[in-house]
């Protein structure tokens, strides 16, 4: 390969890389001041300059205050940045691989608790913020759309496998699902009445197995 052909590419790497480092560095800043501030009293000016970056390059990765707020839930809901849909996850396709029912949902339970303790008090900024501004509202609506699909998609999984107890229709589970993954019923036990992360889990896991199994 030529010598100036190795030089761009290493250059084009190199300006990745740090373009990488800047997107994480914003959304790091930016999380810590839609917690301190709200949404309203966040600026993009604040975060950019919270990130050591220009204003340009945050417009430039996320458009806009709305389109920052939803990529910090992304990540907060994901657990790291990298570019991998919920439903590709390794933890999706061990709980799918579980042959127990009961131990499914407590599978998904310990998930739902660790992705509530990074994404709740993101969800609650959104929420706040919706009612008073259509374009948050939007977002807030995106998320639910994402929430109900992904619910779906495992009560499906649930239904196919003949996991559900007789009686209960794929639609119902969806609906139990969705209920049980709410951040109100985080919000409620954990952060209102003090409930530990621990016992919220078991808590999920129990009542979604009381629920849907045999």
């Amino acid at each position: 390969m030529p010598e100036d052909v190795k030089r761009r590419a290493y250059d084009s790497s190199r300006r990745q890389a740090g373009a990488k480092r800047a997107r994480s560095r914003v959304l790091v800043a930016a999380r810590q001041r839609f917690l301190d501030d709200g949404y309203s009293a966040t600026t993009i000016a604040a975060v950019a300059a919270d990130a050591d970056v220009s204003v340009e390059t945050v417009y430039k990765a996320f458009k806009n205050k709305p389109g920052l707020l939803k990529a910090v839930f992304d990540v907060a809901i994901a657990g790291d940045e990298a570019p991998v849909a919920i439903m590709d996850r390794e933890w999706v396709a061990a709980i799918n691989a579980e042959p127990d029912p009961r131990e499914k949902l407590r599978m998904y339970a310990n998930t739902l608790s660790g992705a509530m303790q990074r994404s709740a008090p993101v969800q609650l900024v959104v929420r706040s913020a919706a009612s008073l501004d259509p374009d948050i509202e939007a977002v807030w609506r995106q998320m639910q759309t994402e929430r109900l699909t992904g619910m779906t998609a495992f009560a499906t999984h649930l239904h196919a496998g003949g996991y559900l107890r007789d009686g209960t229709s794929l639609e119902a589970a969806r609906d139990v699902l969705w209920t049980y993954n709410s951040v109100e019923v985080y919000d409620l036990l954990v952060l209102e009445r003090g409930w530990s992360v621990d016992r919220y889990q078991q808590f999920v896991g129990n009542a979604l197995i009381a629920a849907l199994v045999a």
